[in-house]
């Protein structure tokens, strides 16, 4: 409660206006500026004729569509269908084969007073993916070997560099000159 009455007397004090410092005119006169020596070009305001052409007003055309896949191999099933009217509603529905084995599957309505409404369905159960598809080694090629010699490489000219590995002491340790563990008897 202290902090709360703490807290609501910094902002009331805060809030209060201070006096502000009354500034006086200065002593000097402000400068004079002369006028520009040359005279301001006057263009005239760009006159763009109006476009002769009325904006054409768009009227939602009716039309209707549906396309479908369906590739076992690699694993393509999908498909969509969707219809609209001379009043801009559209319905529609696609549907499409998740990796988990279900298929998801979307109704949807859209128009220009509700907007897109979709509603979303899975049907099947979800199991792990394991793919079957094992590819194949590589065949040795149908063309025969080349029949001319590997080239031969001469030996370079300059020597090849002697690298001798150093020498070191392998290190010796103490022993251990730590007494025998004694365990206790039994009671």
């Amino acid at each position: 409660m202290k902090v709360f009455i703490l807290a609501a007397l910094v902002a009331v004090v805060a809030s209060q206006s201070y006096p502000k410092p009354q500034y006086t005119t200065p002593a000097y006169p402000a400068p004079a500026y002369p006028a520009p020596a040359y005279k301001a070009p006057a263009y005239p305001a760009p006159a763009y004729p109006s476009p002769s052409y009325k904006t054409p007003e768009y009227a939602p055309m009716p039309y209707s569509f549906n396309w479908a896949v369906k590739d076992d191999p690699s694993y393509n099933d999908y498909a969509h269908q969707e219809t609209a009217d001379d009043k801009g509603y559209v319905t529609g529905s696609y549907r499409t084969l998740l990796p988990d084995g279900r298929t998801q599957i979307v109704n949807y309505k859209a128009d220009d007073y509700t907007g897109y409404v979709a509603d979303v369905k899975y049907d099947g159960e979800a199991k792990e993916y394991k793919p079957t598809y094992k590819p194949a080694g590589y065949p040795s090629p149908a063309y025969p070997s080349p029949s001319y010699p590997s080239p031969a490489y001469p030996s370079p000219a300059y020597p090849s560099p002697a690298y001798s590995a150093p020498k070191y002491q392998s290190p010796s340790y103490p022993s251990p000159a730590y007494p025998s563990p004694k365990y206790p008897t039994k009671y």
